[in-house]
């Protein structure tokens, strides 16, 4: 599956949750190391907002056909009387500008975003690839 799309800033508050270390530790396991303390957003629409909402079916947030692409489940978690929701990750690459970078796509059990895909990866993706809002970016998922 591939998922064409343009980079666009976001709130800034995934660094929030994915600095805890509870989720740091899964994504060690899922991506085979612990994700920069972000995410990059991407914004989808057409045939690839068509294949994204397929990876939502497969996180159980839509309903319709699923993505046959493997999900691997992040375990939320409570901590000094927060609650710190799960997520579903799908392994993939992104390329932009010549660059290509091992990376997921995470979407979480709560989250607003329905055309928005979020991707995290091992490295801060807008200095790897280099990235700013506009740039066009592809995501293979495996």
């Amino acid at each position: 599956m591939q998922i064409t799309g343009i980079v666009s800033s976001g709130l800034g508050r995934a660094h929030i949750f994915m600095s805890q270390q509870h989720y740091q530790d899964q994504f060690k396991t899922v991506i085979g190391r612990g994700a920069w303390p972000g995410t990059l957003n991407v914004k989808v629409e057409g045939e690839s907002l068509v294949q994204y909402k397929k990876l939502r079916v497969s996180a159980g947030l839509e309903e319709g056909d699923a993505s046959s692409v493997i999900s691997h489940r992040i375990k939320g978690f409570d901590r000094d009387g927060v609650s710190f929701g799960g997520a579903t990750a799908f392994l993939a690459k992104i390329e932009s500008n010549g660059a290509s970078h091992d990376c997921a796509v995470l979407i979480p059990d709560l989250t607003r975003h329905e055309d928005v895909v979020e991707v995290i990866a091992g490295v801060f993706l807008r200095e790897a690839c280099p990235l700013v809002d506009g740039d066009s970016v592809n995501i293979v998922l495996e």
